[in-house]
């Protein structure tokens, strides 16, 4: 476990677990704005309102984050398990820390489970699976009723990780801004000193 307690400093993630949250925070906003405009439009109204070029690449760079959130999630699950997490510089309440862990327990299956469900629900419409240019394999076999239930699922996995996001980042805020107890200070790139 990387952590850097001596001296005054806060407890870290190592940089690798750090790098990989970060990542994979900038992917789920992306995917979530671009997967929100596809919902907000649908596909004929993105092609009548920005014109087929544009509606492709939206799909395009949808489908591509997820299949790259899935990856860096087992990348992830592969760093905890070979690091561990930091302790806390400030111990926290045990309803807290039985909080956090719910809440990142459930990012963590939801950043796995969305994708895969958004690649199933992708191939069995006959649409293909996307990562920038490369087409992937399907994986499952076409089936359009089933496509059409995956896509729901998606778009409603899709609203809980907005609602989890949300609130992880409030309350990462909060423990910056005003408790200012370390806990941010476990995923930044910033000075470790307190």
């Amino acid at each position: 476990m990387q952590t850097t307690n001596d001296s005054g400093a806060w407890p870290r993630y190592s940089r690798g677990q750090r790098v990989v949250h970060w990542l994979v925070a900038v992917l789920v906003l992306g995917a979530l704005s671009l997967g929100g405009t596809i919902g907000w439009f649908g596909f004929e109204g993105l092609q009548a309102r920005f014109g087929e070029d544009a509606t492709n690449t939206i799909y395009t760079w949808h489908k591509s984050f997820g299949v790259l959130i899935l990856a860096l999630m087992l990348v992830r699950i592969g760093l905890r398990l070979r690091h561990g997490k930091p302790p806390y510089a400030v111990a926290l309440a045990r309803w807290q820390r039985i909080g956090s862990e719910v809440v990142h327990g459930l990012l963590y299956v939801l950043l796995i489970v969305m994708p895969v469900i958004g690649w199933w629900a992708t191939a069995a419409g006959g649409y293909p699976v996307q990562l920038g240019p490369l087409i992937l394999p399907g994986l499952f076999p076409e089936n359009e009723a089933l496509s059409e239930i995956l896509f729901g699922w998606h778009q409603a996995l899709g609203m809980a990780i907005l609602i989890l996001a949300l609130g992880h980042i409030a309350v990462a805020l909060f423990h910056w801004r005003v408790r200012r107890d370390g806990v941010m200070q476990r995923m930044t790139f910033g000075s470790a000193r307190r």
